[in-house]
């Protein structure tokens, strides 16, 4: 078992439950970007960012009993929930990590009450977040365009993003 996959479990573990493959990815990004120590490596897709070595160590830890997976049928398409199984929570027990529990528990709780869909906003620029705000509002509008995204979204999503940095 790997420091990073221990990391993953102790970020869902954090969160109880998290619902959504794209929520689950949405969350490890911005908990990297707020300087949580993740290190999965990310790069733009059509739901912004994405990993795939994310994707991998969750397969991976469903294996092996740590985290289960469970599909669920919604209207139309498939729903997944993650959790970390009490064989995860024994093994995370023994193991000894260097992670910020206090700082993470807060910000964890409190990406996962968020919409998927508004995480997937932050996350995009948060993605961008080298250039100036006109131009990540460009992106947003370009790139995320199917999603509708409106100002007033816009905006929300940066006030969300300045208490996240505040909050450090």
């Amino acid at each position: 078992m790997l420091p990073d996959h221990a990391k993953i479990m102790t970020l869902l573990n954090d969160a109880e439950e998290i619902v959504g493959r794209k929520k689950l990815q949405k969350i490890v990004y911005i908990g990297k970007k707020m300087n949580l120590p993740l290190q999965e490596k990310y790069t733009f897709h059509m739901y912004g960012p994405y990993s795939e070595e994310l994707t991998l160590r969750v397969e991976e830890l469903c294996s092996l009993g740590f985290v289960t997976e469970l599909k669920e049928k919604k209207s139309g398409y498939y729903q997944y929930r993650y959790k970390v199984t009490d064989d995860g929570k024994t093994f995370l027990e023994k193991f000894p990590m260097d992670w910020p529990q206090e700082d993470a528990l807060g910000l964890v709780k409190k990406l996962n009450e968020h919409s998927s869909k508004f995480l997937e906003l932050v996350s995009t620029m948060l993605y961008f977040d080298e250039l100036p705000k006109a131009e990540v509002k460009n992106k947003v509008f370009t790139l995320k365009k199917s999603q509708n995204y409106s100002e007033s979204d816009i905006e929300e999503a940066w006030s969300f993003i300045d208490s996240l940095k505040h909050k450090q």
